[in-house]
């Protein structure tokens, strides 16, 4: 038996030109065709999927004149699985003739600036053709007009390039695959009631389930690989340092019984990884169904109550899966939600796709204004900050360990980690006993403190009666606080967990006018922190996927959605709401 690896997604690029022959098309034929080279060595040598491997491009094997050309571009796509299209242009086509058709293709157009040919001219062309269609396409022209022999990719033509291939590969990426919960409904919380249709009619992915009690199963009947269990428990022992117990001595644990817990932490996060992706080894142990999988992308545990009340918490199995480094060495995070919150499974699933990183999964737990901090511990902050706190999946990653050139603390894709940086992010880490009263069943929490300066986007999805997902997005900073400050306020919680100290960019105006209005405003109880100001990114790949943006501060210039937008009135949220409603979900 064999798992099937799927072939990577591809980029396809179609370069379109006008199709009259008798020396206009001649004469435009090594232009064009250098117009898709020069993007293709640009997406080849920028774009990575999220394992850190480039992305490759497919160019239509000519120039495409008219449908005929279009649809023989078309079959080449689908033979070499591309995901994405983009279509570059010096020159007038003929615009319904030479578009691409596919309702469910991200799809961009860049008419070149250039006076010796209309390239704008199909560009408004071909857009308005797709508008009528009801197919949105990206349109990207440089501000600046170019000469026609200039093979040069202009700085503001590359970054919507770049933006648009970002977020489309990530809509072809997750298509077709599955969310996995295992288990169900974690203590009333909305997002792990999961919507089926969310899932099938906007990302395009399948739904699978299991019950808690599969781990169960596997666990008591060893359908898992000992030798890896042998060698992560051995890791384990070597690097994952426990931490303070602050459980009453009463239920606090013994030797053996710290043993047993360890143990069987790392057996369900080696289970729970097979659930999600499969294993080829159960085959070799006459599992040959369970060495299968999923075909889980991204995957929930509910762990509380039913499982936690008894057994030992997802605490470390969240926190190694999502993080880059294990006992395997460095590897693409696996995405898992705690407590089964779908949709904040999605956003880390979108902020791992546009940034190759692992992501941290947090509660929106407290606003402390500067008064508050002053009045609790004498110290009075420059602004106030949010506490972004919980015990589960914030990856190791978050601990702001891995180091940039400069020293600097930041988060890096996976491609560009270190085994040093995987073990200053444990270095940086204590694995607390469980707190009795939230877990007794036991486990491990992952405690550790956010390094301060490192620029973060806050996003979280969440689903409104009539209206459907809507996204809400805050770029912002991790701060540093004195220690005895940060003591004193960790202390008022969960000492045990993880904790982000965040401080959003304000606008001064809206949500934004004001740390206090961006807790006020935040639609649920978790958010997903991701490293960097990567909010446009978002914002584009929520209008591929017809998702509107309620809550964001990033700059206007930097917003890219489909040109179609514009016909949906002049101001930019009423556009995206009136817009997704009107084309409605990508895969309905």
């Amino acid at each position: 038996m064999s798992i099937a690896k799927s072939q990577p997604i591809r980029i396809g690029i179609r370069p379109t030109i006008d199709g009259r022959r008798l020396g206009v098309r001649e004469s435009l034929e090594d232009q064009t065709m250098a117009m898709a080279q020069s993007v293709a060595k640009l997406l080849t040598a920028e774009i990575r999927h999220p394992n850190g491997d480039f992305v490759e491009c497919v160019i239509a094997d000519s120039c495409i004149g008219g449908v005929a050309e279009a649809a023989a571009c078309a079959e080449k796509f689908k033979l070499n699985n591309v995901g994405v299209v983009l279509t570059v242009t010096p020159c007038w086509c003929y615009g319904s003739e030479t578009i691409d058709m596919d309702p469910h293709m991200p799809k961009a157009i860049w008419g070149f600036n250039g006076t010796e040919r209309p390239g704008a001219v199909y560009l408004a062309a071909a857009l308005a053709g797709h508008s009528q269609l009801g197919l949105p396409a990206f349109s990207i022209y440089g501000t600046e007009v170019q000469e026609s022999s200039d093979t040069s990719i202009p700085a503001d033509v590359q970054e919507k390039l770049l933006r648009f291939a970002r977020a489309g590969l990530t809509v072809a990426n997750i298509r077709g695959k599955s969310y996995l919960s295992i288990g169900s409904v974690s203590m009333g919380i909305a997002g792990s009631i999961v919507n089926q249709t969310f899932f099938q009619e906007y990302l395009g992915m399948r739904n699978e389930y299991v019950d808690m009690t599969e781990i169960k199963r596997r666990l008591d009947r060893h359908i898992y690989d000992q030798e890896e269990v042998d060698l992560a428990l051995t890791w384990v022992k070597e690097y994952c340092k426990e931490g303070i117990d602050v459980n009453a001595p009463e239920n606090q644990k013994t030797a053996k019984q710290h043993a047993e817990l360890w143990e069987n932490v790392v057996k369900m996060a080696i289970i729970t990884r097979d659930l999600m992706v499969g294993n080829p080894k159960l085959a070799e142990l006459n599992y040959g169904e369970e060495a299968l999988g999923r075909n889980a992308i991204a995957a929930g545990f509910q762990g509380q109550r039913q499982w936690t009340d008894h057994l030992p918490n997802g605490d470390f199995m969240e926190a190694i899966l999502n993080s880059t480094y294990d006992w395997s060495g460095v590897r693409s995070p696996y995405i898992l939600a705690t407590e089964n919150d779908s949709l904040n499974a999605v956003c880390m699933l979108f902020g791992n796709q546009l940034t190759g990183q692992a992501q941290v999964f947090a509660d929106v737990r407290t606003y402390w204004s500067e008064d508050a901090v002053e009045r609790v511990t004498g110290f009075r902050p420059e602004s106030g900050f949010i506490h972004l706190i919980n015990s589960g999946s914030a990856a190791l990653d978050g601990t702001g360990q891995h180091q940039d050139q400069d020293g600097k603390p930041v988060i890096k894709p996976v491609w560009q980690v270190t085994e040093a940086d995987g073990r200053r992010c444990l270095e940086n880490t204590r694995w607390c006993p469980a707190v009795h009263e939230y877990f007794r069943g036991g486990g491990y929490s992952s405690q550790y403190l956010t390094r301060g300066g490192m620029p973060f986007t806050m996003t979280r999805i969440n689903i409104i009666k009539g209206i459907g997902p809507v996204l809400q997005i805050a770029e912002g900073w991790s701060i540093d606080l004195p220690p005895e400050v940060h003591d004193i306020l960790n202390k008022r919680t969960n000492e045990t967990w993880p904790t982000t100290w965040f401080v959003p960019r304000l606008t001064g105006k809206g949500a934004f006018s004001d740390v206090y209005s961006v807790m006020a405003n935040w639609g649920a109880n978790h958010c997903v922190a991701t490293f960097g100001h990567v909010g446009a990114d978002f914002i584009t790949l929520a209008s591929m996927l017809r998702i509107p943006v309620c809550m964001h501060n990033v700059e206007e210039k930097h917003i890219f959605r489909p040109s179609t937008w514009n016909a949906f009135g002049m101001d930019k949220e009423g556009q995206d709401y009136r817009a997704c409603e009107n084309f409605g979900p990508l895969y309905r």
